[in-house]
């Protein structure tokens, strides 16, 4: 694993994050940026993909299930070499492939049409079960905002998972403790949110979502006959001071010389931008 790559693609990513929602005056930073160190894990190092073909038939599936976070998407995709770097400044707009929610019908890359929230793990559970009865090896990630857990579908697709014991299926939750209205303690506590899991019927392991090493314990964790879910503590807002911890972000977008000046203090007007 090369974490220094990671790590360099991680902050590409959060330079396209701010660009993006800063050029297109809305959109959500502080779950996009929270997920920076996740998406770069996946795209870049576990999960197995094609460098030239989105739609590779032995590819894993990626689902962001919080598809209001996808500004991250498509920075990974754009990383990846999926879209060209500079469409990512096309967020939101008039005529543009990168809708404020993802649309699997108008951009290679994008597995699912996501972003009513809650919806996200019964796709991945489709997915992963006609992967199985097609005896394919390919895995599904499903990533979920902790806020997300909230919605009574999720449970109910936790519970089927379990039931058809999909050890193909890994599911990723961005733990980073807040939502749209504030501390998701505060709104509606998940607390237990391991135990919960687990009296679910999965395999459930606690990580540091910004580790690369902590992430790969997660993802390499020794596997059975269960369904394995990911709790990746993270902040929100993470790599930009005044957002990190701050629920105001969730849905707010910076001003172009709020970007300005994270770009150059962050370097990225030097990568061509």
């Amino acid at each position: 694993m090369n974490t220094i790559l990671l790590k360099e693609k991680a902050q590409e990513m959060r330079c396209l994050i701010m660009e993006s929602i800063a050029e297109a005056g809305s959109g959500h930073p502080g779950g996009s940026l929270s997920l920076a160190e996740v998406m770069s894990y996946l795209y870049f190092y576990e999960a197995n993909l094609h460098e030239s073909d989105p739609l590779w038939p032995e590819r894993d599936r990626i689902i962001l299930s919080k598809g209001h976070a996808a500004p991250v998407l498509y920075a990974a995709l754009a990383c990846k070499g999926y879209l060209p770097i500079s469409e990512v400044r096309t967020l939101r707009k008039l005529g543009s492939r990168l809708q404020g929610h993802p649309d699997m019908r108008k951009l290679p890359g994008v597995e699912m049409s996501t972003g009513s929230l809650g919806q996200g793990l019964s796709i991945a559970n489709g997915l992963a079960l006609g992967l199985r009865l097609q005896r394919k090896e390919n895995r599904v990630f499903v990533i979920l905002g902790d806020g997300e857990l909230q919605e009574g579908q999720v449970w109910e697709a936790a519970l089927t998972a379990a039931h058809y014991r999909l050890n193909n299926l890994t599911a990723v939750i961005d733990n980073n403790g807040l939502q749209i209205d504030g501390l998701t303690a505060d709104v509606k506590s998940l607390q237990p949110l391991a135990e919960k899991w687990q009296a679910f019927g999965w395999q459930t392991v606690t990580v540091d979502g910004h580790s690369y090493h902590d992430l790969y314990r997660g993802f390499h964790t020794e596997r059975d006959e269960r369904p394995l879910v990911i709790i990746a503590r993270t902040v929100k807002g993470k790599g930009v001071s005044y957002m990190e911890h701050v629920a105001d972000w969730h849905g707010k977008a910076p001003s172009k010389e709020q970007c300005k000046e994270y770009l150059e203090k962050s370097g990225g007007e030097d990568n061509g931008r």
